[in-house]
């Protein structure tokens, strides 16, 4: 925007109106027409705060009231931070002293709530943390404060990440309730970063955080028709954020396009995040790009055929792609679970000692028993209570399942990228979002999450096409540490498939 329209736009935002599409979903717009949340990207609403037509404050209102006017429709969104408003007048002082702190500077971001927020709750979706908050920041928290990033407030999740019940259903919590799937409301959002995923696609915030063990950023991403990527395994510090494995738990960006991601990572990330898509040079080609297909027709042919569009674009733009089968699967699904039942009994052992509430997993099995609050949608706790009975990790049988896990886990990426002299393997994502049903739960097994997730691999998934108003993504894998490239395909993917689409908040669809 040119300097003849340098304005604040808080006066602009103070005009928002509440508007309908045409089958009557809820939607904010901006007097001015100037501010396009669904679209607006972190480096254009930065060139606009340089130039003196758009303030934090400003932009920090307007989601603030997109929450309010949207949210009671999707319930992504368990509360939002009494302090937002000051954090943005501090970044607004920033840019007028010319101190920006960098691209995350006064930019709105929503973080799940399994990460600790001091003033806030943590509270994992339930209510035995529901109590006194964390005393203090998780250190991906601390990163965006130190960024200059505004904490707009917390995300809904699949309670204690979707690890409490053997058929749990996605998004809900007995503190936040069900989250919605804004592209079609009665359909399920997809777990456990639930309420950050549809957050972003019903654009209540730029930016959120996810948090992963397996398929829990990408598959909330791929089902809500927005970007999400699972870095390699500690590359983001997990310190304050309520654990199912040390082994496999990362946190991660999550946005409305691959640029937003990227900026993300390179403030969350505590290793090399070097060479990171930035927005300020148009995305690469595809020319030359080799790109393995897995195509999981198992997830149907409805996905397949978005998958075989997807193949079909990529070529176009001069990308080689041949079809793969990464080996091992069968194995990794016979041995993950029970690897991951023993390190969730050691891991919220020692989380739950840091907080106020149950101590440790037995006594929350206790609490649960106790609070029929807990039950409202489905009862089980069953893996909690196999986690009670699992075997310790300083058992050898363990030791050798997570050693083997590992193994042929990166084994299943590495040979098979080697083989095909691959820059990423694609699979779908997800398959279009089920119905939400407490009596039922999840119909939920996406194998494609899978072999990055064990293996510490980084991931990403990019809106690649629809069926029947659904959304469904594109999940590219890679290498160890290799983030940067990922990203950086993943930009080129993504201007190519641009399938990015507002969602309608059409209240049901015909299957």
């Amino acid at each position: 925007m040119t300097g003849t329209r340098k304005r604040s736009t808080a006066v602009a935002i103070a005009t928002l109106v509440v508007g309908s599409l045409c089958a009557g979903a809820p939607q904010v717009r901006a007097a001015d027409a100037g501010l396009d949340l669904d679209t607006a990207t972190i480096p254009e609403l930065q060139a606009r705060m340089a130039d003196g037509s758009l303030t934090s404050s400003g932009l920090t209102t307007a989601y603030l009231r997109r929450i309010k006017a949207i949210d009671p429709t999707v319930h992504a969104v368990l509360r939002t931070d009494p302090t937002a408003l000051r954090q943005a007048a501090a970044s607004d002082a920033r840019h007028r002293r010319g101190d920006v702190r960098g691209p995350l500077d006064g930019i709105p971001v929503l973080v799940k709530d399994n990460v600790n927020t001091r003033g806030m709750p943590t509270t994992a979706g339930s209510l035995a943390l529901a109590g006194r908050p964390p005393d203090r920041d998780a250190a991906l928290v601390s990163r965006l404060r130190d960024a200059g990033a505004v904490i707009l407030g917390k995300t809904n999740l699949s309670e204690w990440a979707n690890f409490r019940a053997a058929k749990p259903t996605s998004g809900w919590s007995a503190v936040g309730g069900q989250t919605n799937n804004p592209y079609v409301l009665d359909r399920n959002p997809c777990g456990s970063s639930s309420g950050s995923g549809a957050a972003l696609a019903a654009s209540l915030a730029q930016v959120a955080i996810g948090t992963e063990t397996d398929g829990s950023i990408v598959c909330p991403a791929g089902m809500n028709g927005v970007v999400g990527h699972k870095p390699s395994l500690g590359l983001v510090g997990q310190d304050g954020v309520v654990p199912i494995s040390a082994e496999q738990d990362t946190a991660g960006p999550m946005a409305r396009n691959v640029t937003d991601t990227a900026l993300t990572l390179a403030v969350i990330g505590g290793g090399d995040t070097a060479h990171l898509p930035d927005g300020r040079t148009p995305p690469g080609s595809l020319r030359g790009k080799r790109i393995g297909l897995w195509r999981l027709p198992s997830l149907g042919p409805e996905v397949d055929a978005v998958m075989t569009r997807t193949a079909e674009k990529l070529r176009s733009a001069g990308a080689e792609v041949v079809e793969v089968t990464p080996p091992y699967q069968e194995r990794l699904a016979e041995l993950e679970f029970p690897a991951l039942l023993s390190e969730f009994h050691r891991d919220i052992d020692a989380y739950l000692a840091t907080r106020e509430g149950p101590r440790n997993l037995a006594e929350l099995v206790e609490f649960n028993r106790a609070h029929p609050e807990e039950r409202t949608c489905f009862a089980g706790q069953e893996l909690f209570e196999r986690a009670l009975a699992a075997p310790p990790t300083t058992d050898p049988a363990y030791r050798a399942m997570r050693a083997e896990l590992k193994d042929l886990s990166r084994r299943s990426i590495d040979e098979t990228m080697a083989a095909h002299r691959l820059d990423a393997i694609a699979s779908p994502t997800n398959p279009p979002a089920w119905t939400t049903d407490c009596g039922r739960g999840d119909n939920d097994v996406i194998p494609s999450s899978t072999p990055a997730a064990v293996a510490g691999y980084p991931s990403l998934s990019v809106p690649a096409g629809r069926v029947n108003e659904l959304p469904v993504g594109v999940l590219l894998m890679a290498g160890d540490r290799q983030d940067g490239s990922l990203l950086t395909l993943g930009a080129a993917v993504e201007r190519r498939l641009h399938a990015w689409r507002a969602p309608r908040y059409l209240p049901s669809v015909t299957s």
